[in-house]
């Protein structure tokens, strides 16, 4: 009787052990196809069956971005029963082909399963106001801001920006003043109604003595009228062209060597103010000329001991941070520009911790 109960034990157990759910979905890939953006949310049911002899449970899904949101049975699927598994799309901002995996964790064997969907979003036609942001009088400007980027101090650059006029009048766009290094005009000058068109704003680099991120204004005029508040941002990086120098003047040239460009400041209270000297030297054959310093925020105060740094000379440049009211973990930045072919922006970081009062 008792080995009898032993067998049962044994063929119970091995039963037990046998048992196992296992997944089968109805398709592994879904295609939405093509569809506009202005559709909205994209949905699809993967529908999910329990082919083992267990109970299937849906553990976890995790999508490969978050424009997918995918939801799932949480109750235990029975043998042989039926689950679904809904995979959302969110086209608004994504307009192109995608190619998106939901991974699905679950207690079968193998643990997980991936999906995939797919399609491609077509974008949505911008309404005026979203093409052109910025509102003068009459007009829609693309942006308050001509960003002409990186120019070499040798170069001529430009660059156009589009306009429209949103009246029911011509308009003649002009812009005063304008510095001799920038030339902006409106093409065509005169817009009329519904008409688009260009700002075209010409950069002269070599009319400009400075270095580094340079920022100019330039008041809109509308019918020679100039409108109040209303500015026209105009910015470059100006760089050092290095391109005519030959191997022998590279191999001649400056070198801004500096141990760290990093400091901490350590833990300050608000409305403080700690100095720091950064030290440097020019390990070059040539004199290094420290063409601009500037700080990125006026709680930076600067001070350098000197333009012109001789061959094995060093120099400083003294920064004083004021916490003022920060709070917390602050960084700034100090970019020096030079004649150091390899070296002709350095960025100096102070960081500070400013303690609450």
């Amino acid at each position: 009787m008792k080995r009898s109960l032993v067998f049962v034990f044994f063929v119970f157990l091995g039963a037990a052990l046998l048992a196992q759910p296992k997944v089968q979905v109805s398709k592994y890939e879904h295609d939405f196809g093509t569809f506009r953006e202005e559709d909205g949310r994209q949905s699809f049911n993967f529908e999910v069956t329990n082919t083992g002899n267990a109970p299937l449970v849906i553990q976890n899904i995790v999508a490969s971005c978050g424009c997918t949101t995918p939801t799932w049975t949480k109750t235990p699927i029975s043998p042989n029963g039926k689950g679904v598994i809904t995979a959302v799309y969110d086209p608004a901002g994504r307009p192109g082909p995608f190619n998106k995996t939901l991974t699905v964790y679950t207690n079968a064997k193998p643990e997980t399963v991936v999906l995939v969907i797919k399609g491609e979003v077509k974008e949505r036609e911008r309404t005026i106001e979203e093409m052109y942001t910025w509102q003068v009088g009459q007009v829609r400007f693309e942006s308050n801001h001509l960003a002409f980027t990186t120019i070499k101090k040798t170069e001529k650059k430009i660059k156009v920006m589009p306009v429209i006029n949103t009246s029911k009048e011509n308009v003649k766009i002009e812009f005063d003043p304008t510095p001799a290094h920038i030339q902006l005009k409106a093409v065509p000058e005169v817009l009329k109604p519904g008409q688009k068109g260009v700002i075209e704003g010409t950069y002269d680099a070599t009319k400009n003595g400075n270095y580094g991120t340079v920022t100019d204004i330039a008041r809109v005029k509308l019918n020679g009228v100039p409108q109040e508040n209303m500015w026209l941002y105009v910015s470059a990086n100006l760089t050092e062209d290095f391109s005519h120098l030959t191997r022998e003047e590279l191999a001649n040239a400056p070198v801004f060597k500096i141990a760290s460009a990093t400091v901490d400041l350590g833990d300050m209270n608000p409305s403080t103010t700690k100095d720091f000297v950064f030290t440097f030297t020019n390990a070059g054959k040539s004199d290094l000329i420290i063409r601009n310093v500037r700080s990125t925020c006026g709680c930076t105060a600067i001070n350098q001991s000197s333009n012109v740094i001789k061959p094995g000379e060093s120099g400083s440049i003294k920064a004083s941070f004021n916490s003022g009211t920060y709070k917390g973990r602050v960084t700034k930045a100090i970019y020096v520009y030079t004649n150091d072919p390899s070296n002709s922006e350095v960025v100096l970081m102070l960081n500070a911790n400013v303690k609450a009062q």
